[in-house]
């Protein structure tokens, strides 16, 4: 996988189209939450979207970027270069959520859109999260849920007995990881986002071009064959509508508190559908 990203740091701008649209939609929570973050963190931060978005509302805060790929910081490095004086407080690190190598309560903000599911452990980086950030913090992010790539998962189901499609965790399993890491009050929301193909290798091509893989255990291995691709690309033709091959990704976005004072003291988990708060708005 850390491979994989350092590969398409040169090439991930091309395809982020989706990222940079939930990061957005994943920042405006801060809109309708007061925080006033001196030390901010954005995990996993790719080349650098959510990191600049967050030094513009925050231009008091130390902003902090890490990312498991070094050419990732360093293409971001380079864009910083580009950009205005507040990203004189950004800093870089490269490391592994599920191992941050950062002191216990450090951040008062641990942002992170579209870069926890990559996780083998995703229990093991729901806790790092929590060991790092102070009493009162917040933790920011977005996720994909179960139904991301159906399309494709189901279209390799008939063509192959091993995944070629990640596994994600639903917004329940995800409540309750936070819960059980020590978070408070958790408030998750679900929506999907439909991208429309002419084709199938155009998608083949954006999931290549941000470095998306596979990270089960059981995964395939191997090199899809062109034989293969011929048998998926008509197996997704299935799928077409309007003259168009669809792409579903389930998004969740979330957030909850690292309140010391309230843990292990029965919080729950409330779900809302992004449809329905639009509604209320």
């Amino acid at each position: 996988m850390k491979a994989r990203f350092n590969r398409a740091a040169v090439t991930y701008s091309q395809h982020d189209f989706l990222q940079k649209e939930v990061a957005l939609r994943t920042l405006q929570q801060l809109d309708y939450l007061r925080i006033t973050p001196g030390n901010i963190i954005d995990l996993g931060s790719g080349t650098g979207t959510g990191s600049k978005a967050l030094a513009k509302k925050f231009k008091k805060a130390n902003v902090f970027q890490l990312d498991i790929a070094l050419s990732m910081l360093n293409y971001a490095r380079g864009q910083t270069k580009l950009s205005n004086r507040w990203f004189q407080k950004k800093r870089m690190i490269c490391g592994d959520i599920e191992s941050l190598p950062i002191a216990e309560k450090s951040f008062d903000l641990a942002f992170s859109s579209l870069a926890l599911q990559w996780g083998m452990q995703p229990d093991r980086c729901f806790r790092e999260i929590r060991r790092v950030m102070n009493p009162g913090g917040l933790f920011l992010f977005s996720t994909l849920g179960p139904d991301t790539l159906r399309e494709l998962r189901q279209s390799f189901a008939v063509i192959s007995d091993t995944p070629h499609v990640n596994g994600f965790l639903d917004i329940h399993d995800v409540g309750n990881l936070l819960s059980s890491s020590g978070f408070s009050d958790p408030v998750l929301e679900a929506d999907r986002i439909t991208v429309e193909y002419d084709d199938l290798r155009s998608l083949m091509r954006d999931l290549k071009g941000i470095g998306a893989s596979n990270v089960s255990q059981q995964r395939s291995r191997g090199l899809l064959g062109k034989h293969k691709l011929v048998k998926l690309e008509k197996e997704y033709e299935l799928f077409r509508h309007k003259d168009k091959l669809p792409a579903t990704y389930e998004v969740i976005i979330g957030h909850a508190w690292a309140l010391d004072n309230l843990r292990g003291k029965g919080q729950q988990e409330h779900t809302f559908s992004l449809d329905k708060l639009r509604r209320r708005r």
